[in-house]
């Protein structure tokens, strides 16, 4: 077992998963990892506005495809908290888990006030009879990537630097539904995205260059992420016009991978400015698309 709230499961975290599942082939024994939600920061400090790289679902998916066996997602409060390093340890890992091995960062902490380290683990596996494995500072400072590095690399518009990090293509998923119809109007039709999750991180407004996988293909498109100033929208949207593609999409669920942010949003004279600046776009899209990601 690996314990940790490990947002993003960026290419960090699958070093850790990776010498969980060597471990755990090697002794025949299932793969698990625990995690919390809601996340320990949303409960504990409550002046708190974290936003997650990935919903509960997306995880699930990542983690499913990295190999895992198990996935445990422990509801995460107040009472929960209170439990001491040792509770934790006897209450869940021993009697309700009966884990044979644990293995965890370098710099893992646990328990009430995150008192628990990897000295008390090691003394509470000679207890109950569990190893313990800390994977070395030099192993993922090699990476010297954290959730948090990622997390402000969205916010700032720096998707090619966070898809690195995570070792995959940042991704929001929603359901399709109905818009003003603006796009249609003005020759590029749009899916606007509902994402339900209000705890997921939407990166900085802008124009990005995004692909999604619909029955089973891909499709290349640009999406826009903000408030559409130059209509005086008064809430922010997502909205991705797919190039050659004409399928109907209302109310189904889909994943927008984005691949690269091309500008910021911007406010126009008229629709015909818009019309053109989203026309001009869609050119440098295209090139950024065919030049770095076909």
């Amino acid at each position: 077992m690996t314990i940790g709230t490990f947002d993003g499961v960026h290419i960090g975290h699958q070093k850790i998963i990776e010498q969980l599942l060597n471990a755990s082939k090697k002794k025949k024994e299932t793969s698990v990892l625990l995690t919390f939600f809601p996340h320990p920061r949303m409960v504990l400090q409550k002046d708190s506005n974290i936003k997650l790289i990935n919903t509960i679902e997306e995880k699930s998916k990542l983690l499913e495809k990295l190999g895992l066996n198990e996935l445990i997602i422990h509801p995460f409060n107040r009472d929960f908290s209170r439990l001491t390093a040792f509770e934790f340890v006897r209450d869940i890992l021993v009697n309700k888990l009966n884990i044979s091995k644990l293995i965890i960062g370098y710099d893992h902490h646990f328990g009430k006030n995150r008192e628990g380290n990897f000295e008390q683990l090691k003394e509470y596996g000679e207890m109950f009879g569990f190893e313990v494995e800390e994977i070395p500072a030099q192993n993922l400072n090699d990476i010297a990537v954290s959730s948090t590095k990622i997390r402000r690399a969205l916010e700032e518009g720096l998707i090619e630097k966070a898809n690195n990090y995570l070792g995959y293509n940042f991704m929001l998923s929603g359901e399709v539904v109905k818009g003003n119809n603006l796009g249609t109007k003005i020759g590029f039709p749009t899916a606007n995205i509902s994402i339900k999750e209000d705890y997921k991180l939407i990166p900085k407004t802008g124009v990005y260059a995004v692909k999604s996988t619909i029955d089973s293909i891909t499709y290349y498109g640009m999406m826009n992420i903000g408030n559409r100033p130059t209509i005086e929208g008064k809430h922010q949207t997502i909205e991705v016009n797919f190039f050659e593609v004409d399928i109907n999409l209302y109310n189904r669920t889909i994943e927008i991978e984005l691949l690269s942010f091309l500008r910021d949003e911007q406010k126009f004279e008229s629709i015909d400015n818009l019309k053109n600046q989203i026309q001009k776009d869609k050119v440098s899209i295209k090139k950024i698309i065919a030049d770095r990601f076909l």
